[in-house]
């Protein structure tokens, strides 16, 4: 997502209710127009996710994020509040970087796990090489794992006469 939208958001509708955007992501709606799904953070440390601003969540009461399927493509997760809510980013790795903001936030403001399910884990706990660095360090394995591949095809098989 672009900078210049992330500041517009902020001025607009954040800072004017004393909290900070810490991250957003488009997402598909049968109805017309952009909508996106935030997580704000407030002065008084109150976690919450908001989608358009006509809704609120606290982050405590969010009981389990569940992304349907760990092994497919599929930008839709649901979130558990009271109730169940759909959401469909405009791609996983948006699905990916909105939930690892959400994990980070509940690990360090409501001192619990983040309960998750049918979730590619590799992209969401960070390993020693993933640190907390993000999607580019993800395609950086896939290049190394890419090259090791070609490599290998590159070496001579002895043929058995």
């Amino acid at each position: 997502m672009s900078s210049l939208l992330r500041e517009e958001m902020q001025r607009v509708l954040f800072r004017p209710a004393k909290q900070r955007l810490v991250e957003f992501i488009e997402i598909e709606e049968p109805t017309q127009g952009r909508h996106f799904l935030c997580v704000a953070v407030a002065k008084n440390k109150v976690v919450q996710d908001s989608y358009r601003r006509t809704e609120m969540w606290s982050l405590q009461d969010l009981t389990l994020v569940d992304g349907r399927d760990p092994d497919v493509d599929d930008p839709c997760f649901l979130l558990h509040f009271d109730k169940v809510r759909t959401v469909t980013a405009i791609s996983c790795s948006a699905k990916y970087a909105f939930v690892r903001a959400l994990v980070a936030l509940s690990d360090q403001h409501c001192q619990r796990s983040l309960n998750l399910r049918n979730f590619d884990w590799t992209y969401i706990k960070p390993t020693s090489f993933y640190s907390n660095r993000g999607d580019c360090v993800v395609l950086t394995q896939i290049c190394f794992y890419a090259f090791n591949l070609v490599c290998l095809s590159m070496c001579p098989v002895p043929l058995d006469a």
